[in-house]
């Protein structure tokens, strides 16, 4: 066992949570209540989550249904933290294109197997990385098209289309959500030692095979994270994922 989760376990974990909160305050960050109440919700929602997983690894249905749940709680995320109007609910665009195609290949090929035990962690770490990718294509997008309004007016003065002006200036902002998984991909091992390597070592797999699967989720998570920028960056060109006016 990697912890041992007693009472030492969490009184550290009350003093980590409340130096992320104290410090962010201390610097004036201005997420120092998000933290806190981030930290709250995760362990209340781990909790949860490992008591609901025990019943849902024995049932399909109920598996599918659990899924679905985390891929409309990742919808409604990342669509409130890119924009507070009611075009928030395009990102299940983005994230299901990044996502369902990947689950959908490993199923049919037979790699991942319809178990929870396999199904649920697999799709959540795909769900999580399009989620990531997602929010911070649009938000980079949406915040240099504010900035740089002025270039994006001259583009529709020489005569390009709407949405070409648009995307030439948000692509390069947008395509930067991209960088942490390509620094995490290019530094693993070196740097750091993800959970799929680790959970896997410490439930008894040989090292080639806790490699062999970090590498296949690493992997995985470009392409969902390549799909879910694009697909972010072409509705924001397009005006369907927007911030009102100021």
């Amino acid at each position: 066992m990697l912890l041992r989760v007693d009472v030492t376990f969490g009184v550290v974990l009350a003093v980590l949570l409340v130096a992320a909160a104290g410090t962010a305050a201390l610097a004036h960050l201005g997420r120092a209540r998000e933290i806190a109440t981030a930290g709250v919700r995760a362990a209340l929602q781990l909790g949860a989550v490992s008591l609901v997983i025990g019943w849902v690894v024995g049932s399909v249905p109920a598996l599918l249904v659990f899924v679905v749940l985390m891929y409309a709680v990742a919808v409604r995320t990342a669509g409130r933290r890119i924009t507070q109007n009611g075009t928030w609910w395009w990102a299940a665009v983005p994230i299901g294109a990044g996502v369902a195609p990947v689950v959908v290949a490993l199923l049919l090929t037979g790699l991942l197997p319809v178990k929870g035990i396999a199904l649920i962690p697999v799709t959540g770490i795909l769900i999580g990385g399009a989620l990531t990718a997602t929010v911070l294509g649009g938000r980079r997008a949406l915040d240099e098209l504010g900035t740089r309004r002025g270039e994006v007016e001259a583009g529709y003065a020489i005569g390009l289309p709407e949405r070409d002006a648009r995307l030439e200036v948000a692509r390069p902002a947008a395509a930067d959500a991209l960088l942490p998984g390509l620094d995490q991909t290019r530094t693993v091992g070196l740097v750091t030692l993800p959970g799929a390597f680790v959970g896997m070592l410490l439930g008894g797999a040989s090292p080639l095979h806790a490699g062999a699967v970090q590498l296949f989720v690493l992997v995985g998570l470009m392409a969902v994270q390549a799909v879910a920028v694009s697909v972010v960056l072409e509705l924001v060109a397009r005006g369907r994922v927007h911030r009102e006016e100021t």
